[in-house]
């Protein structure tokens, strides 16, 4: 596919693609284009069979610092009803294959929200994550209040929010937002160890178990243990189920197909 600010790499490993964003002079800021470019860029990696786990990353400096000001400055309430840019955000998060984050820098604003519609969340040492939107006169708008509560609690969610205080990678982790920390050298290697282990499962039950996962924040208990059953007995419809408790009870390593 033809990109200006992002770069794919549909099979950067075996299994992994790479979508990396490319503003290096804006650190990485998201504007439209590059937004609607990452969009497009996972839908056609969820639909490539050969495609099995997506790391999404920026550079050492900035996974990304925010959105993009300059593009919404001048606008009024009608405009960004009409501009409609979160209608991009909800197609992001319909991905069903596992994302990856790996995060070095500022990872601010609208970064911080792209990090949080990942599953994993790899960052260097140098990470800084926030939602400075307050600062600016408006507050987090592609979901910043909802997943930043739900991950980390209310008490450090208000104070991110309402302050526009920055973390560290190391408070990030402590307070449970992020998976791991590693020294900036390391934190693309760590993320592509994480998509190795995912592309090595069965690519049926992986998704079914993000979904079922995802769906936690949206049910009630009972709820989601109705949706998880249904999602446990789907995995015996694939080849993978076979073959994964076949090759464990004849203890060998199961090689898994997708299907």
């Amino acid at each position: 596919m033809q990109t200006e600010f992002i770069i794919v790499t549909p099979q950067f490993e075996k299994h992994i693609a790479l979508i990396q964003l490319n503003r290096p002079k804006e650190l990485n800021a998201l504007n439209l284009q590059l937004m609607g470019e990452v969009r497009d860029a996972l839908k056609m990696l969820d639909n490539d069979d050969h495609v099995r786990a997506i790391i999404i990353t920026g550079n050492e400096k900035a996974f990304a610092a925010g959105a993009d000001i300059k593009q919404m400055a001048g606008k009024t309430a009608i405009d960004m009803l009409n501009i409609d840019q979160f209608s991009t955000w909800d197609q992001i998060k319909k991905t069903k294959k596992p994302l990856i984050a790996a995060v070095s820098g500022f990872a601010l604003g609208g970064g911080c929200e792209l990090m949080m519609h990942c599953d994993i969340i790899v960052a260097s040492e140098t990470a800084r994550i926030g939602q400075p939107e307050i600062k600016i006169g408006v507050m987090p708008g592609a979901g910043g209040t909802q997943r930043l509560t739900r991950a980390v609690g209310k008490a450090l969610a208000m104070e991110m929010v309402l302050t526009g205080k920055f973390i560290t990678a190391e408070e990030a982790l402590r307070a449970g937002l992020i998976n791991k920390v590693v020294p900036v050298e390391f934190y693309l290697k760590e993320a592509v160890q994480y998509a190795q282990q995912l592309a090595a499962l069965s690519p049926v039950a992986v998704k079914l178990a993000k979904e079922a996962v995802l769906n936690a924040f949206n049910s009630s208990l009972d709820e989601g243990l109705h949706f998880e059953r249904k999602n446990f007995y789907l995995c015996f419809a694939s080849e993978d189920q076979k073959e994964g408790m076949n090759a464990f009870i004849e203890k060998r390593t199961a090689q898994f197909s997708g299907k």
